[in-house]
């Protein structure tokens, strides 16, 4: 799902209240759920079509105070938003 069709699916759900809870499955078959805990703009790098790692964006990295104790996003890594869950 891109943030747009995320937007687009958000969009959809504006007359539910503003304090609804956002749960998060823990895997593909819904054995669990979780509560959003944090939305983070990162990087993401793809290894297969179903997985990948987490990179944080350049400016974060350098914000860090020790930058290098962090891997830098390979060249082909793409913004992501990802969503961490309470649990």
């Amino acid at each position: 799902m891109t943030l747009a069709e995320l937007r687009t699916a958000l969009a959809e759900l504006d007359h539910l209240p503003g304090d609804t809870i956002v749960a998060l499955s823990k895997d593909s078959e819904g054995n669990g759920f979780s509560p959003l805990y944090e939305v983070d703009p990162s990087m993401y790098h793809a290894e297969t079509e179903w997985s990948g790692e987490r990179y944080m964006t350049e400016a974060a990295r350098l914000a860090q105070d020790d930058p290098d104790d962090y891997a830098v996003a390979p060249d082909d890594a793409v913004l992501a938003v990802f969503l961490w869950p309470t649990n």
